[in-house]
């Protein structure tokens, strides 16, 4: 769904979530990787799960992330009714250092992943 205006209501909940480090680079993450779920955010910010918890709880009472559960796990993803908006404001600051660093820790988590699945899968039956 496209927005094609907000209310003053919406925007300021939007510019609210927005307002600090934790929860941007959050959206940053979901921005780049489309869902993630906590002990990921949690690993890649350096945050508590109670932190993390917290900011995500925030983001999603915005009206900006939403979440699934599949299993024990819960993925976390922007709404689609949000995407717009957040990637025009994303457009400005998605060359900070900060930001730019959280996908590159998240890149070497998900390669690890992947190198210790396909080791698995490779080896021989005993």
């Amino acid at each position: 769904m496209r927005l094609k205006n907000i209310s003053l209501n919406y925007g300021m909940r939007v510019f609210k979530a927005l307002s600090e480090e934790p929860r941007v680079r959050i959206i940053h993450l979901l921005i780049q990787n489309k869902e993630m779920c906590i002990s990921d955010l949690e690993h890649i910010l350096e945050f508590t799960q109670t932190k993390t918890s917290r900011h995500l709880a925030y983001l999603k009472n915005s009206g900006l992330v939403g979440s699934k559960r599949i299993d024990q796990w819960t993925f976390y993803y922007i709404l689609d009714e949000a995407m717009e908006i957040i990637n025009q404001i994303f457009k400005f600051i998605q060359k900070d250092i900060n930001l730019i660093r959280d996908q590159e820790v998240y890149e070497i988590l998900k390669s690890n992943r992947e190198l210790a699945i396909n080791k698995i899968e490779n080896q021989p039956y005993k």
